[in-house]
């Protein structure tokens, strides 16, 4: 009986039971599959596979995905074709997937239709796709292109590069799956075994009650076993992202305490990722779930350190297993005894490898290939069922045994594993297995977790993960009275846990780098002066262990390590980095790294090197502003001059509406002149007002909730102004010390919020049509790929899209205001009907999205940046790239910006380059080095060109490119200048000192006002009747304050806090505010007078 017709025999039996779970470990609840929907959506891919795949002898089909709810589906569809599936990893370097895929001869590929983008990139001509598309199953049918021409050449290239590596075991490892029960394609394209699961099912005692742990990736062969001795006994299987499995708090706390997982095979080293406290408090405890634990794929840990982890209570049965892939996993299997865990049983109790399974043959040869009965030889393992074709193998004959480079011990008829043929060492004269090193370190008291390398063949290190406090010293003194004098270590490193491959085996390769950088920051001076220097070497290290360009720029604030291209091999290498840089242990530090943002990261060092508040505080202006959030303005036509009246007239066949967006950035197409004169305070003339003040148009109702009061002292500076010339000295300076009773008169308070189930850092972007039966509308993207339109007065869902990636970028509106266009960090630009959220076009660039574009009124074309170093000019209804430009050497995060004064495009890069460039043609008009980074957006009026840079200055330029001047603040300026007709003679922007500031047009400050933490977002200037007519500023603080700013004063009139970090900018419109916010939500709040109060 084949596997697949096993799983139909239990879907049968068990049709409405729960077959698999997905559970992402965020807001969302977990999704389940029955049996009865797991067959009905495999056998749908399965006509779909007929239909589509020519049959010309096996049919082998690639499955490029991420582990997610339809996999059991996906590769049952292939099985039943009859098909093999071949897992390719998304995350394995690109050329390493070609050359397995080549090899496999691979003729067709199933892609999960979200990672289609980075397939295509990774592998640009090697394959096409027509329409082949399964939509609600998910997948896109790729075919090998016949084309390409150069196919064959560049496999024997990558042949070349990673031939060598094959067995390193965390690279695209490469076995297949068949259709059949007795063959299934392992290593480099041969066919495997899967009989066992038969006998390891009953072993386990396998029922429909039990819940397995899909813990193996795909393209490491215990999945399999994993997933169909869960499937073929009518079980659960659950599955969680790749990214939780990096994070042991979430994952025990989704194992044990939302799904009870009763049976969990790992590989020792994945089960000590968890650490001591999580395993004795969950995963071994009295009342864990866990029926069955089964270790295997290396050395079984100590006895000692089995019993530590065991609560006296727990019922766990524990199984030592080992195979190798050679002969399709899982060779031999063990029960540990449970009089082995009783207090008084011996510790040197050891643990044999025990016996073969169903069909498998187990051999024990010394060097001369004769059997050993007593004594130490290499295993060997095969059986008539155990067949597994290697390479170009096409046969095998019935009695092979493999070699399997292990060496054990025979003794009474039972193995005990000694170490690997390849770990065997020549030392001081002396030859020695260095597993010997390993088992005496674990037996040692202090220590949780070891591993042993012979570093370039000279140097024996011994890498300890340590339970407490450990002496180094110490410890070589108590190895010493166990082993050898050859067998000592030459030195003892300290690490937080033991870094894995893919597979979750200890990953020597990543060992030696750490003790290499180990080295090489001794030769440094590792003395820090300073918070300032340790943000830069931190920004450092970030770069280097994730592989960075040196010579890159502006590492996000808020960039999380496993986000930004890092795993948990990398989260323990900067770990121990960080350690080394800092020269004493930092607890806690990993679980910040896997967890937190890079800030996190930075303040938690700080805590243990700087404990004196003051100077945390003074330090906090050292952090860069984040990549994410505050880029790309929205540029949408500002200062659009209207020469007559027919410029206001209703275009036929357009959409009439107004735009805004951050920045006081305002975008007014096909608006009639009636309406805007709709309110008596509007000003209908030769300039539109950036931000219209009569934007009030439907006042909301007060709300009657109580609203929270808040206490403000107000301390005002001031000196006689000088002839009109206000200089540093005469300005006002306003703190918010929130500790007295409140001064304002201005409140705010929840209207609505939306959830995007993942951080808002993107800006929201405003429209209100002409017509008033037309309600407004927000559009925000969101980290969970999202991109939400949102009804601005109810605060309903009008529609969602996901996207491929994560959007920071803001979105902007096409000129006939049909389309809304957004950047992804998928390197795609996303054109959406703003109706429905429906893809018009995308445009690849090549790299990450975070610019947000801005649309010419005239032409159309929308400019948008990429983090490729280019600009863009994009026709969005011929759907073509009129233009790119390079930027010189130079990420485009922030958002270009239009002047319709001499018609010049704008832009502003991580390079520290402001380029001025004609919009038609792409040229270059001219350019001013700022020398820092430019994460700010630029912004100009009719005379100036203001950005912000993160040398903590807002630079002024003429338009022909001349300096004007430079204010400088006491942080980095993230922030972008926001400049309104409301208050011509001013400029507005925050800075990471905790000030927003205000100056005037020849560089002098006007006044300033304290924060409670450092802004990074754009403000705001708004206006209305229903508010006294006063001109206000709206700011937002990361802490989450939103603060309402008196325009011309900066005394404050009200403020409100968020439950989340903010780095989104507010967007006003009338008596309604909208702002991101990083506890994933979108907010809009209503502003409103209140009485003052007095106590």
């Amino acid at each position: 009986m084949t596997l697949q017709e096993m799983v139909y025999q239990a879907a049968s039996l068990y049709s409405d039971r729960k077959a698999v779970w997905f559970d992402e470990c965020n807001d969302k609840p977990p999704t389940f599959y029955t049996y009865a929907t797991v067959v009905e959506l495999a056998m749908e891919l399965t006509a779909f596979l007929q239909k589509h795949c020519g049959q010309q002898g096996k049919c082998e089909i690639g499955l490029y995905c991420y582990p997610g709810i339809n996999l059991p589906s996906w590769i049952l569809g292939i099985l039943q074709v009859p098909a093999a599936y071949s897992p390719i990893d998304p995350d394995a370097p690109p050329m390493l997937s070609t050359y397995f895929m080549k090899k496999s001869n691979l003729h067709y590929i199933l892609v999960e239709n979200d990672k289609i983008n980075k397939f295509r990139m990774s592998h640009v001509g090697w394959f096409y796709h027509s329409s082949s598309t399964i939509e609600h199953i998910g997948l896109t049918l790729f075919q090998m292109s016949s084309s390409n021409a150069d196919l064959n050449s560049q496999v024997d290239e990558v042949k070349s590069k990673y031939e060598p590596f094959k067995a390193v075991g965390n690279s695209q490892p490469g076995y297949t799956i068949c259709p059949d029960q007795t063959e299934a394609k392992a290593s480099e394209g041969g066919y495997m075994d899967v009989g066992q699961k038969y006998s390891l099912a009953s072993i386990f005692e396998i029922t429909q009650d039990d819940m397995l742990f899909l813990a193996s990736p795909l393209t490491f062969d215990p999945s399999v076993v994993e997933l169909f001795i869960a499937l073929t006994s009518g079980a659960s299987i659950l599955i969680v992202p790749n990214t939780i499995k990096m994070m042991p708090a979430e994952l025990s706390a989704a194992l044990f305490h939302h799904h009870h997982v009763t049976v969990l095979q790992a590989t020792p080293t994945l089960l000590r990722r968890f650490g001591a406290h999580i395993i004795k408090s969950t995963v071994l405890s009295a009342n864990t779930s866990l029926r069955v634990l089964a270790l295997g794929g290396e050395a079984f840990p100590v006895l000692n350190l089995l019993k530590s982890w065991k609560h006296k209570e727990n019922k766990t049965s524990v199984f030592n297993l080992y195979g190798i892939t050679e002969v399709s996993s899982w060779a031999t299997c063990y029960k540990i005894p449970e009089e082995v865990f009783s207090a008084d049983f011996r510790t040197d109790f050891p643990i044999p490898l025990g016996s073969p399974l169903l069909g498998t043959k187990v051999e024990v040869r010394d060097t001369n290939g004769s059997a050993v009965l007593e004594g130490e030889g290499q295993v060997f393992i095969g059986g008539e069922e155990r067949i597994c074709f290697l390479d170009d193998e096409i046969t095998v004959p019935l009695d092979t045994m493999r070699e399997t480079g292990d060496f054990v011990r025979v003794q009474n008829a039972k193995l005990f594993f000694v170490g690997r043929k390849d770990n065997q060492i020549k030392r001081h004269g002396k030859r020695f297995n260095i597993e010997c090193l390993q088992q005496a370190a674990e037996d040692l008291c202090q220590v949780e977790a070891c591993a042993v390398t012979w570093y370039q063949q000279e140097k024996l290190i011994l890498f300890v993960v340590s339970k407490g406090d450990l002496e180094e010293r110490e410890t070589l003194n108590e190895l010493q009275k166990h082993l050898p004098a050859h067998a000592v270590p030459d030195e003892l490193v300290l690490i937080k846990a033991l870094p894995l491959t893919s597979h979750g085996k200890v990953d020597i390769s990543e060992l030696n780098k750490i003790y290499q950088n180990r080295l090489n920051s001794r030769r440094r001076d590792s003395k820090l002066s300073g918070a300032e220097e340790l943000w830069e070497r931190l920004q450092y290290l970030w770069k280097s262990v994730l592989g960075l360009p040196g010579d890159s720029t502006g590492i996000s604030k808020d960039a999380v390590f496993l986000y930004s291209g890092g795993d948990s091999l990398k989260a323990l290498r900067f770990c121990d980095e960080i350690e080394v840089l800092v020269g004493k242990p930092v607890p806690g530090l990993l679980e910040v790294i896997l967890s937190r943002s890079i800030e996190e990261v930075y303040r938690h060092i700080l805590k243990i090197l700087f404990p004196d508040e003051d100077q945390l505080m003074n330090y906090d202006n050292v952090v860069k502003r984040k990549l994410s959030g505050n880029s790309g303005e929205d540029f949408h036509g500002k200062y659009i001059k209207l020469k007559s009246e027919r410029g206001l007239e209703v275009a036929s066949g357009l959409t009439s509406f107004i735009a805004l967006s951050r920045g006081n950035n305002f975008f007014s197409m096909n608006f009639t002149k009636s309406y805007m004169q709709t309110n008596n305070t509007v000003q209908v003339g030769v300039e539109l007002p950036q931000q219209p003040s009569f934007l009030h148009l439907v006042t909301p109702s007060i709300m009657k909730s109580h609203v929270q009061g808040y206490g403000m002292e107000n301390r005002i500076l001031t000196v006689t102004n000088k002839a009109n010339k206000i200089d540093c000295c005469s300005v006002q300076q306003i703190h918010a010390e929130c500790n007295h009773v409140t001064m304002a008169e201005l409140a705010l308070c929840i209207r609505w919020k939306s959830n995007t189930r993942k951080c808002v850092d993107a800006s929201p972007l405003v429209i209100i049509p002409s017509k008033e039966e037309v309600s407004a509308s927000v559009y925000v993207g969101s980290h969970s790929h999202v991109m939400q339109a949102i009804d601005l007065d109810l605060g309903e869902i009008k529609w969602e899209k996901n996207l491929g990636d994560r959007i920071e970028s803001s979105a902007c509106v096409s000129k006939c205001g049909n389309f809304i266009v957004v950047g992804c960090y998928d390197g795609l630009v996303y054109v959406l009907q703003s109706s429905d959220g429906e893809i018009h076009w995308t445009f690849a660039t090549e790299d990450t999205v975070k610019s947000s574009g801005v649309v010419d009124p005239s032409s159309g074309l929308v400019y948008i940046g990429s983090h490729d170093q280019h600009v863009y000019a994009l026709d969005i209804y011929k759907k073509a790239c009129i233009w790119k430009l390079h930027c010189e050497g130079g990420a485009v995060f922030s958002s270009p910006c239009l002047s319709s004064f001499l018609h010049h495009l704008y832009v502003a890069t991580l390079g520290g380059l402001l380029l001025a460039v004609n919009p038609a043609t792409g040229n270059k008009i001219w350019k001013s080095f700022l020398g820092k980074p430019l994460f700010s957006s630029p912004h100009c009026n009719e005379k100036y060109v203001f950005v912000g840079c993160v040398d903590g200055s807002l630079y002024c330029h003429t338009h022909s490119g001349e300096k004007v001047w430079q204010f400088s603040s006491n942080g980095p300026v993230f922030s972008s200048p926001c400049i309104s007709s409301l208050t011509k003679q001013e400029v507005f922007f925050g800075s990471h000192d905790c000030f927003i500031y205000s100056c005037n047009m020849e560089g002098n400050l006007l006044w300033k006002f304290e924060a409670t933490s450092s802004v990074y977002g754009t403000p705001f200037v708004f206006q209305s009747t229903d508010l006294k007519n006063k001109i206000l500023l709206a700011a937002v603080s990361t802490d989450g304050n939103v603060w309402i700013l008196n325009a011309k004063s900066g005394t404050p009139e009200g403020v409100e806090k968020l439950p989340g970090e903010v780095f989104s900018s507010p967007v006003v419109w009338g008596t309604k505010l909208v702002v991101g916010c990083r506890n994933d939500y979108v907010y809009c709040l209503d502003l409103y007078i209140q009485e003052k109060k007095n106590s």
